[in-house]
């Protein structure tokens, strides 16, 4: 870092107002910001109280805690000041606007703290896409592996893997430009070798896991399908808690694919509301029943939404590859000799459903059962580290690299052999974002909010 480095700052609490707001300066000049505002620079990494002023004019802004942090012990490894001031508008607008006024001082752009901690090797790349999905986790199971990535879930073993290939590569290196020394072993390609073997099964071990890293951050996906006028959206309402789409006795009135994102025994899923399934001479309604019956084939789990007393309630062959669950709807219109006991409703028979999306009849059960589903599907993710396609696709490519090695190792030449290894070397020094990664990081911290 030169002292020509802009220095940075933003609000990096909550949207005012509010009983705390959090300013936050990173950049050669945050300590001239703290003797232009306070007067002083406390005590690295003690809360000071004090008056923060406006530079030209001397006019008190707010009485604020002020914290300083010295580079190179901070989150972006520069120097870092942090002003806790109460949260209304006025107050931040003014310490804001006084930031403005310094010298060398600028607004941060989206993501910007993070990018420089990245860049000065606070974080490596899986350690920001980690905070990232910390910040939107929607679920405690979203939460617990967004903290385990932070920490260097899939970075440190990365990191481990890397130093093991290296070693590798140097044993094949070293038998390529120093063969004719009396001290080199004549075989240095058969342990690189089995090294390179042992790694490869590793890492596709990590590759076997279903995707169920990647489906947790995004959420499984069921579908309500089924024939139309069964109580589709109704029952989307009911789990939803809202009216989320609209509700007609007419046929076909959802024509396009409503999507609801719920917390259901705290994992993440998404619901899909489909156009009601029949033959349509209507081209609007076509198109809503090919998307409906498109996303439900795709989906992790159909709801096959029928009328309790409708004939021929079988669900959509195309789903004939999908898991599904037959709900038989309306039993607040069965006849009073069909027992609605509760209890007896919520039991699934053949991952079959009697409910009533008008009164909540038996949808108690059903979300206990999506719950339990959920629970199931997400059991070994405590031990998944592939939570992103950037990370399997990189893996990927490591397994290719290692088995083409593996592949050449047998005559085909040892400088083949270590080119390959050097290629799987890379591709996981590009995963942890040690090398070859500007093409992508303009991807991953555009989503990152002001002040992060």
């Amino acid at each position: 870092m030169t002292d020509k480095r802009s220095t940075i700052f933003a609000l990096s609490s909550g949207r005012p107002p509010a009983a705390i707001a959090v300013v936050r300066v990173s950049g050669p000049q945050a300590g001239a910001v703290l003797k232009a505002l306070i007067g002083r620079v406390p005590e690295p990494r003690k809360a000071a109280l004090a008056r923060v002023r406006e530079p030209e004019s001397g006019e008190v802004i707010d009485e604020a805690l002020v914290l300083w942090f010295p580079a190179p012990h901070s989150e972006t490894g520069e120097d870092v000041a942090e002003l806790q001031l109460h949260g209304g508008h006025a107050v931040i607008a003014g310490v804001l606007d006084a930031l403005g006024k310094i010298d060398g001082c600028r607004l941060a752009e989206a993501g910007e703290f993070t990018r420089r901690a990245f860049e000065n090797g606070r974080l490596d790349l899986t350690e920001v896409e980690g905070l990232a999905d910390l910040i939107a986790a929607e679920t405690p199971a979203q939460r617990r592996q967004a903290f385990r990535q932070l920490k260097g879930l899939i970075g440190d073993r990365a990191e481990d893997w890397r130093r093991r290939l290296i070693e590798a590569l140097a044993l094949v290196e070293a038998r390529i430009d120093f063969s004719d020394e009396a001290d080199v072993p004549e075989d240095l390609i058969g342990p690189a070798l089995r090294a390179a073997r042992q790694l490869r099964d590793e890492i596709a071990a990590a590759l076997a896991d279903g995707g169920r890293g990647e489906r947790l951050r995004e959420g499984l996906v069921v579908a309500i399908a089924g024939p139309p006028n069964a109580g589709k959206s109704t029952l989307l309402n009911r789990l939803a808690r809202r009216e989320a789409a609209i509700v007609s006795p007419h046929p076909g009135t959802t024509r396009d694919v409503i999507e609801v994102h719920l917390d259901v025994g705290g994992y993440p899923m998404t619901l899909l509301d489909t156009a009601g399934i029949r033959d349509s001479g209507d081209p609007v309604e076509q198109e809503g029943v090919r998307r409906a019956r498109s996303r439900a084939a795709a989906a992790d789990l159909v709801l096959w939404v029928t009328d309790l007393s409708a004939s021929g309630t079988g669900a959509d062959e195309k789903f004939s590859d999908t898991q599904v669950w037959m709900i038989k709807n309306k039993i607040d219109l069965a006849p009073p000799s069909l027992d609605r006991n509760e209890s007896e409703l919520s039991k699934p028979v053949n991952q079959s459903f009697a409910i009533s999306a008008i009164d909540g009849t038996g949808v108690d059960g059903l979300v206990a059962a999506l719950s339990d589903y959920a629970k199931q599907y997400f059991s070994q993710t405590e031990a998944v580290v592939v939570t992103r396609a950037r990370h399997r696709r990189a893996l990927e490519e490591t397994v290719g690299a290692l088995n083409r090695a593996l592949s050449r190792g047998n005559g085909a030449g040892e400088e083949l052999v270590a080119e390959e290894l050097r290629l799987a070397a890379t591709t996981l020094g590009r995963l942890t974002g040690r090398v070859d990664v500007e093409d992508i990081l303009d991807v991953i911290f555009r989503d990152f909010c002001i002040g992060k």
